[in-house]
């Protein structure tokens, strides 16, 4: 017994075995625990940014909701304006003559302080002289709405009206308007007819194409069934033409008042009188940049506003726009 005892505690094969068992079970035990350790912290970073984020339907999901498009709307636009006054300020700078923002800024508060005084026929306020540039934009665009949208209508109606007119609109539409100017100082005598001549025939082009490409694109089949009911032409024009040609229009009408805006401040600047454009000449006349600049704001503002509004008229009268 003595002897089979000491056999067993003296093998070798035994002793080795025996010896190295245990350090294999804690090899294996440390390597679990170092797992799940490392599983526990594993688990606990999505249950952090889970935590970090509001939980749906609560009031701070509701407010990022409401505050991202809010900040999407408004955001870019104001760094845009900042990139703008940045390059500005840059230029100020490095040109000494040139007005800084700031001066500027100061030289329109004063302007703006009183828009409408009158000390002269020459010498009014910038109230009066956007006054003045408005009213002549207003004729002049009138009088080529009244004119080209009916026109539009003919031509896109009816093809013989087409090939006549579409020589005579291909020709005379890539003419400067301010190449009409002269025409219209020499049959109109005056300077306020003429700058509205020039609006006039620069107006006209846009309405007159949009309009008949809207009449041309109206569906056969609309015309079809007019033909079968035995419409009458003013029926024809007002129940099935007039509302598929709206959008094309107004389209003609947004892209006219632009271009008038635009025409009536050089057309001003060569005739003199009352008009944001002349203001804006006579203060280069005398060597007021900061005024210059103001002026050039404040057109770009009130041709924003013209276009910002018929743009809203054409939505609202578009039934695409509406059916989105």
């Amino acid at each position: 017994m003595n002897t089979m005892i000491h056999g067993v505690i003296r093998d070798p094969g035994l002793g080795a075995a025996t010896g190295s068992h245990k350090p294999e079970a804690q090899d294996v035990a440390g390597t679990t625990t170092e797992a799940a350790a490392e599983t526990a912290i594993g688990e606990d970073k999505p249950l952090a940014v889970a935590e970090a984020r509001p939980a749906p339907g609560s009031d701070a999901a509701k407010a990022q909701s409401r505050l991202r498009p809010f900040l999407l709307a408004v955001l870019p636009p104001l760094l845009g304006v900042a990139f703008l006054v940045l390059v500005w300020e840059i230029i100020a700078y490095k040109n000494t003559a040139f007005p800084s923002p700031m001066t500027t800024l100061e030289e329109a508060i004063k302007v703006f302080s009183d828009p409408f005084y009158q000390k002269g026929p020459n010498d009014q306020g910038i109230g009066w002289n956007i006054y003045a540039s408005l009213k002549r934009v207003a004729v002049g665009f009138g009088l080529a709405a009244v004119v080209g949208i009916p026109l539009g209508f003919l031509i896109g109606r009816f093809k013989f009206l087409s090939g006549m007119f579409n020589p005579i609109i291909s020709l005379l539409k890539p003419v400067s308007p301010l190449a009409w100017l002269p025409i219209g100082l020499l049959v109109f005598k005056s300077a306020n007819p003429a700058a509205i001549w020039s609006i006039f025939i620069c107006s006209i082009w846009p309405m007159i194409i949009n309009t008949a490409i809207g009449v041309q694109r109206v569906p056969q089949d609309y015309m079809n069934v007019a033909r079968v009911l035995n419409l009458s032409e003013w029926k024809i024009v007002t129940k099935i033409l007039f509302p598929s040609v709206l959008p094309y229009m107004l389209t003609g009408v947004r892209l006219a008042i632009g271009t008038a805006w635009l025409v009536i401040v050089a057309a001003e600047m060569l005739t003199g009188g009352v008009g944001i454009g002349f203001w804006v000449w006579d203060e280069w006349n005398n060597l007021n940049v900061p005024h210059i600049i103001i002026a050039i704001v404040v057109i770009g503002m009130v041709g924003l506003i013209l276009e910002q509004i018929l743009v809203s008229l054409a939505k609202a009268f578009t039934y695409e726009d509406a059916g989105n």
